[in-house]
């Protein structure tokens, strides 16, 4: 169908890659821990999220550009990196709150900050691009003329698995945490955890090179 082959061994790749802990991970169960299951449920959307913005650019060609340009590549990467190194230093260098208290001075907002950060995160990150664009072509067959609607289809099973894998860490991370995220200590502890990820990950992008 569509000129999909071994459907199987792309869908097992697809959910060891996902259950392999990572940057991503590390996202999730920090916000589960400071905002309970909807933060864990909004970064692991967001986190999805910014995966469907590669998918997309990988079916109509836009991550190849990446890879075939320096320049694009250049100019994504240095956004990317400033992006993640500025909301990194913002949260090591934020005060912590309660849960309850944040809640009370705006929890959606704060959700939807999670959200925009997880996908912003993904998607000016030019090597999660070119990551879509080396995978998804080894299960799609050279000859196939639906190549554009075989690489939506394939992203779009490797983003649910990945995302239903994601809202499992997300429920784990909260009924384990139920009891610790009303303390500002450990709320400062994992700003500061998930700030320094931020930065690593803000400077390892900025090291990218284009090939």
């Amino acid at each position: 169908m569509l000129g999909i082959h071994e459907l199987w061994l792309f869908v097992l790749s697809g959910l060891l890659l996902n259950i392999t802990p990572g940057p991503d991970t590390a996202y999730i169960i920090g916000r589960t821990i400071q905002l309970g299951w909807r933060g864990g449920a909004a970064a692991a959307l967001g986190i999805s999220g910014g995966c469907l913005v590669h998918v997309l650019g990988a079916a109509i060609g836009l991550s190849a550009l990446l890879m075939a340009s320096s320049t694009a590549f250049l100019a994504v990467k240095l956004v990317g990196a400033a992006y993640l190194v500025l909301t990194g230093l913002q949260m090591l260098l934020s005060r912590a709150k309660p849960v309850t208290a944040a809640a009370e001075e705006g929890g959606e907002t704060t959700v939807a900050r999670v959200f925009w950060q997880g996908a912003l995160t993904n998607i000016l990150n030019p090597k999660v691009a070119l990551f879509f664009l080396a995978f998804l072509p080894q299960f799609v067959a050279a000859d196939s003329p639906h190549k554009t609607l075989a690489f939506l289809t394939l992203g779009l099973i490797f983003i649910t698995t990945g995302t239903l894998w994601c809202f499992g860490i997300a429920a784990f991370a909260a009924r384990a945490a139920s009891r610790i995220r009303q303390s500002t200590g450990v709320i400062t502890w994992i700003n500061r955890s998930l700030g320094g990820l931020f930065v690593y990950l803000g400077v390892r992008v900025a090291m990218l090179e284009a090939r």
